[in-house]
């Protein structure tokens, strides 16, 4: 039916693509039958290729001359992969990632002014699917040959944690300075930010806005991505690796479900992380187990200088991203989550 879609992966997502698409007259409907498109959100790309390769999955499962609709955050090669698969099948995938332009709000996906949508896909496919797209998305993008809208969507990803992590600092240093007994009364309470992005995250840091539909997970599944195309041409990225595993850091002590700025609670005081939910034991089990960053726990509730050195013992991305090195998946940060 014309102006109909299924929908697969992430509730929240779904919710907000239902309503964002049903602006333009769009209707999402449960079953796959006689569907003019398919959209998908998954935050982790075992989950991706579940929902797409496994038996009975939409390959199989849609009728000829669909549209696979993939908001995701995947690699360029997946990408390619998928777009391979589904022409065989005579189904017409588009290469659809979305971004959040401002992951603090409550409800980030809530106006299609906050989101924005990198395109890539064959020329008439992605024609059909544009109608939709610009109902979801304030700014959709071409992109180009298939794969360039995952990488455009990766560039942006590895900036947007950077300046996350760099506000959260930054924000930490002025305060355990003020705090610390030889300081005296310093100014300024809080960093000026050196631009826009910066700001934001400042703002909602101070205002201590730690939820939100834009969770963690989301976050880390865009990075785990990003780590992966990286992997995939043979590039290292040693400060967008450090970002992961703080993230990480984050998810093991139970803040999966919260939005990214919560990663400034993790330089702050340990009664502040639990009247958050947050739970340092479970930090100090998973790494005890998996024979890593105990030298970051130690740094934080102790201030041992000589245990730091111990946190860089990372050899992969396993735990993060789900995938090591020779491309096994293990599961990931999924099975952080509290849910």
């Amino acid at each position: 039916m014309e102006n109909t879609f299924a929908f697969f992966g992430n509730a929240a997502v779904g919710g907000a693509v239902e309503r964002l698409a049903a602006n333009a007259g769009w209707q999402r409907v449960e079953g796959l039958e006689d569907v003019a498109a398919v959209v998908t959100y998954c935050t982790n790309q075992q989950m991706l290729e579940d929902a797409y390769f496994d038996e009975g999955g939409l390959v199989q499962a849609v009728h000829p001359g669909t549209l696979l609709i993939d908001l995701s955050p995947s690699t360029p090669g997946f990408a390619r992969e998928l777009s391979a698969v589904a022409m065989v099948s005579d189904l017409r995938p588009v290469e659809a990632p979305i971004a959040v332009v401002d992951p603090t709000w409550e409800d980030a996906f809530s106006r299609p002014d906050n989101l924005i949508c990198f395109v890539a896909g064959e020329e008439d496919a992605v024609a059909d699917a544009m109608p939709l797209l610009r109902a979801i998305a304030g700014e959709v993008l071409e992109e180009g040959p298939l794969g360039s809208a995952q990488l455009a969507r990766a560039a942006r990803t590895v900036q947007q944690v950077a300046a996350l992590i760099s506000a959260a600092e930054a924000q930490a240093l002025c305060h355990a300075v003020r705090k610390a007994a030889s300081a005296g009364n310093l100014a300024p309470n809080a960093p000026h930010p050196i631009g826009d992005v910066s700001q934001t995250y400042l703002q909602a840091i101070l205002e201590e806005r730690f939820a939100g539909t834009y969770t963690l997970e989301m976050m880390m599944g865009e990075l785990a991505a990003a780590l992966m195309a990286a992997d995939d041409a043979d590039l290292i990225m040693p400060q967008t690796e450090a970002c992961m595993h703080l993230l990480e850091l984050l998810a093991v002590i139970g803040g999966s479900d919260k939005s990214p700025v919560a990663l400034s609670l993790v330089y702050g005081e340990e009664e502040a992380c639990a009247d958050n939910g947050l739970d340092w034991t479970r930090a100090e089990h998973f790494y005890s187990e998996e024979g890593g960053a105990e030298g970051v726990l130690h740094e934080h509730h102790h201030g041992d200088d000589d245990d730091y050195d111990e946190a860089g013992d990372y050899d992969d991305y396993d735990g993060c991203t789900g995938y090591d090195n020779d491309g096994v998946y293990h599961g990931g940060y999924g099975s952080y989550s509290p849910n």
